[in-house]
Order: C-alpha cells, then sequence, then structure tokens
C-alpha cells in the first residue's frame, strides 16, 4: 500500500508553550483525544518527557496499538517515529508556530502506512476524521485549560 501523508492546522488560543505542554502530557491523553484510548510511557528522557509511549486507539474499524520514539524542539516541535506495533510505519510530527498575537498554528503531519489489514480508503478516512480530531481536541484542550487557568487568577 505504502506510506499515505496528511496534514492538519488549527490556530489555538494558546502559545506555543501552552500547546507543547499539552502535548507532551501522555498521561492525561485517554481524557481528551477521542481516538485514543490508552497510553503507557515506556521510557522517558532526562527532562522526564516521553521517550518511547504506547498507544491504543480507536482507528473506526478497529483499536490499534503501537509505540512511538519522540524527539523535542521545545516549544516549537513535537516529531515520532515507528518502533512497533499493529501497523507497518508512522512518523510525524507537531510544528507550533507563535502568531504573536497571543495564538499559536499547529501544524500536525502524518506519514502512514497502515499495512495489509486496511481496506483502501481507511488511510484516507483516518488522514480526514482522525486527523481534524485530533486538531480539534488538541485546541479544546489547550484553551479550556487556558480558561480555567485565566479564571483562577481573576479569582486570586
Amino acid at each position: 500500500m505504502g506510506k499515505r501523508y496528511a496534514e492538519q492546522q488549527v490556530v489555538i488560543a494558546g502559545t506555543p508553550q501552552e500547546c507543547f505542554d499539552v502535548l507532551i502530557d501522555y498521561d492525561s491523553f485517554p481524557q481528551w483525544p477521542r481516538a485514543v484510548r490508552s497510553v503507557e510511557v515506556i521510557a522517558r528522557d532526562r527532562h522526564r518527557r516521553g521517550e518511547e509511549v504506547a498507544f491504543e486507539v480507536d482507528a473506526k474499524l478497529r483499536s490499534i496499538a503501537y509505540r512511538l520514539r519522540y524527539s523535542y524542539e521545545p516549544p516549537h516541535r513535537i516529531g515520532w517515529q515507528y518502533v512497533a506495533g499493529d501497523i507497518r510505519d508512522v512518523g510525524g510530527e507537531y510544528i507550533l508556530e507563535d502568531r504573536g498575537d497571543g495564538t499559536t498554528l499547529a501544524t500536525y503531519s502524518v506519514g502512514l502506512d497502515p499495512g495489509a489489514w486496511a481496506p483502501g480508503q481507511l488511510p484516507g478516512v483516518l488522514g480526514e476524521e482522525v486527523m481534524r480530531a485530533s486538531v480539534e481536541d488538541l485546541k479544546r484542550r489547550v484553551e479550556s485549560l487556558r480558561s480555567a487557568s485565566h479564571g483562577n487568577r481573576a479569582g486570586d
């Protein structure tokens, strides 16, 4: 089948650092990204960020499990490469660009080869539906945490 590439973007009312912090809080993932069923941090880097992380996600037709190895360029880039799992290969990155007005342009790019289990149109569906949901979930999470944080400051 080969690797398919897809990209989604969203503008988030939050700084790149706020977005970065949400994206590396793997322990919270089962609470907010719709597709994530479970996450386990296998190894951490010297900054205590997830270096190797195992996921189980709902891929519409079935659940898939895989492990990724992460690299970081805080607060503007998080990249990952495939280690093992139910798919053939996946790699990608989040790029977090400061727009200079308190917002961030988040770009989510993925290259995916699901392997033999995926019917013909599934990679396109994953690229559109799952990736769009992922950036929308990130936006909702960052903005809700930011709102809660600002609300707490107003009451101080």
